[in-house]
């Protein structure tokens, strides 16, 4: 979400686990929280994403930007990754140890033009894979790339059908906000879910979409920023749009980056074979 808050989870009402959809991953990150080289580095998932070919991992650039020297990237497609993170903490393994156990790691490439403005926000990146790297990443994990855009299919598309179509959000967000003691907070998160949200608008690089609970609608919050928002178009799932921002309780909307424009293909087409 540009200039708004960055998205991380998929909300708890209207919400499924998603173990079914091995294409859709978290990336973790490995880096010096205190600049200080003598005490160890942290680990943690940060956001969410998808496999768009073999070696090659589609996320949001405010994922992959303004990390300490030194950052690592690993991507995991565990369907509780939290979980896995928690096994190996406890089994009392090394930052870099864990990373290894639950994650495979890739090269993160950002977006040059990002951040941009608010009409185009270039808030996209990938982790690349060496070939040794992919290959370990099939060994692990068997998935079917997302099938992306073609160049303009949306505006071609028009807003009927767009609205008429069934919308997904995936990612391993974080849930609504929640009332407590202390004010509001965001528990949970580190799980793939699913959720299904509705069409609200078209822009020039961005796809609103709405998910409201008393729609029947879940949606996307902390921790799902990069996640795929999938479309339905002729019983095919395409790859429509990433999770970029939305309101800040994570109760209504979800502004995701279109993936059929020039700008986000230009981008793409140095990394994977474009529909």
């Amino acid at each position: 979400m540009a200039g708004a808050t960055p998205a991380s989870a998929i909300n708890t009402y209207n919400a499924q686990p998603a173990p079914e959809r091995h294409e859709v991953g978290a990336l973790l990150v490995v880096w010096d929280r205190d600049l200080n080289p003598a005490t160890p580095d942290v680990i943690d998932w940060y956001c969410s994403g998808t496999m768009i070919d073999e070696n090659t991992f589609l996320t949001a650039a405010h994922c992959t930007t303004d990390w300490a020297p030194g950052v690592r990237f690993f991507v995991s497609l565990e369907q509780d990754v939290q979980g896995e993170l928690d096994k190996a903490k406890a089994d009392g393994l090394t930052p870099e140890q864990i990373a290894a156990k639950v994650g495979v790691e890739g090269t993160a490439h950002t977006s040059p033009d990002y951040p941009g403005n608010s009409a185009d926000a270039h808030d996209i990146a990938v982790v690349e894979f060496t070939d040794a790297q992919a290959a370990a990443l099939a060994v692990r994990w068997s998935f079917t790339p997302a099938t992306l855009p073609t160049a303009g299919q949306f505006d071609a598309m028009g807003t009927r059908q767009l609205d008429a179509a069934t919308w997904q959000v995936m990612g391993y967000g974080t849930q609504e906000a929640l009332n407590g003691p202390g004010g509001q907070a965001h528990p949970g998160g580190g799980v793939r879910m699913k959720a299904e949200v509705g069409f609200d608008a078209l822009n020039k690089t961005w796809v609103r979409l709405a998910m409201n609970e008393s729609r029947g609608y879940g949606g996307a919050c902390y921790g799902d920023s990069g996640g795929p928002n999938f479309v339905t178009v002729d019983g095919e799932l395409v790859l429509a749009a990433t999770t970029i921002t939305g309101d800040g309780p994570c109760y209504a909307t979800n502004v995701s980056y279109r993936l059929d424009t020039p700008s986000a293909r230009g981008f793409l087409d140095e990394f994977v074979d474009l529909p």
